[in-house]
C-alpha cells in the first residue's frame, strides 16, 4: 500500500486551506474508510471524489475492480495519471479532471470520498438521489446536522433531505492531525446506505423544496413558516394549507416535526395549496 507521506512528497504540493486542500496522511484511517462499505456492497466500480494525491485511490484499487477518480486540480490529476499509470493502463483505473459538480459521474456502485468540505453539501445531494452506498468525510458539524432526529438542536433541513434518501450514520470522528495541513475543525465519516423512507410524497422535489422553505423560518411556528414560505416553495394559496392542516401541528416549530410527517404535510400542501395548472 502507498505509503500518504511519499504521495504527498512525489506530488511535490502542499495542501492550501485557502483552496479547501487538506490531505488526508493517517494511514490508520485512510485503512479504515474502505472497511465502513455496508456489508455486500458492490465493490465492482467506486467512485472517489477529491481524490488529491492519490492515497485513498490506493485503497479503493485494492478492494474494488474499477476506480474513477475525480480531481479538479489539474496539477494533482496529472499527478494521479503518472502515478498510477499502470492501473490506468491496465484498465482499473480512470482519473477524471474537473470539477465534480459538473462533470459525467459514471455508473459507479459505491463512492468513498474525501470531500472539498467547501462543496461538500451540493456534491452529496448530487449522489444521494442516485442509491449507491456512501462512505463520505464531511465537516464534524455538518455530519452531526445530516444525522440528526427531529427535536435536537442540530436538526434542519439536511436532516430531512439526506434521512429522505438513506440511513446514515456517523462511523467515525476525525482528528485535526489526520490531514496536512490540519483543517480549523474536527472531521466525521458519514455511511449512507440508501433505502425508501417509511412515508410516501407524489412530488419529492415539492416535498424537498418546501422542507427547504419552512426551515428558512426555522423559530416561526409552522402556521407562520408556511404563509411566510410560499414564494420559496410554490405555494399558490398558504391560507389553505394552514386552515386544512392539523392545527397542533401548526403551533409548533419546524424543529420539532419529524419527516414522516413532513411529508403528509408537503401532500397536503400540494394537495389543497397549489393551482392545477402547477401540476
Amino acid at each position: 500500500m502507498r505509503d500518504p507521506d511519499g504521495l504527498l512528497s512525489r506530488a511535490g504540493v502542499r495542501g492550501d486551506p485557502n483552496r479547501d486542500q487538506h490531505f488526508l496522511v493517517d494511514d490508520r484511517v485512510l485503512d479504515r474508510l474502505t472497511s465502513y462499505l455496508p456489508d455486500e456492497t458492490d465493490t465492482s466500480h467506486l467512485l472517489e471524489i477529491g481524490a488529491g494525491n492519490g492515497a485513498l485511490t490506493d485503497r479503493l484499487l485494492a478492494i474494488g475492480d474499477h476506480v474513477t477518480a475525480i480531481e479538479r486540480d489539474p496539477n494533482l490529476a496529472a499527478f494521479l495519471r503518472e502515478e498510477f499509470a499502470e492501473e490506468i493502463a491496465a484498465g482499473r483505473l480512470d482519473v477524471v479532471e474537473g470539477d465534480a459538480l459538473q462533470v459525467d459521474l459514471p455508473d459507479f456502485t459505491a463512492c468513498v470520498s474525501n470531500l472539498p468540505y467547501g462543496v461538500s453539501s451540493q456534491i452529496t445531494f448530487r449522489l444521494l438521489p442516485l442509491d449507491r452506498p456512501l462512505v463520505l468525510m464531511f465537516q464534524k458539524e455538518f455530519a452531526e446536522r445530516m444525522v440528526a432526529e427531529s427535536g435536537s438542536g442540530d436538526y434542519g433541513r439536511l436532516s430531512v433531505s439526506t434521512q429522505h434518501y438513506a440511513d446514515v450514520e456517523i462511523v467515525e470522528t476525525i482528528p485535526k492531525k489526520a490531514f496536512s495541513p490540519p483543517p480549523a475543525v474536527e472531521s466525521a465519516v458519514v455511511r449512507c446506505e440508501p433505502r425508501d423512507p417509511d412515508y410516501e410524497v407524489d412530488d419529492e422535489t415539492f416535498f424537498l423544496d418546501f422542507v427547504k422553505a419552512v426551515f428558512t423560518q426555522r423559530r416561526k411556528t409552522m402556521r407562520n413558516a408556511v404563509r411566510n414560505t410560499a414564494h420559496i416553495s410554490g405555494l399558490d394559496d398558504a391560507d389553505a394549507v394552514v386552515d386544512a392542516a392539523d392545527e397542533e401541528l401548526m403551533g409548533k416549530r419546524a424543529g420539532n416535526v419529524p419527516p414522516a410527517t413532513f411529508a403528509e404535510l408537503a401532500t397536503l400542501a400540494a394537495d389543497v395549496g397549489r393551482d392545477e395548472s402547477d401540476d
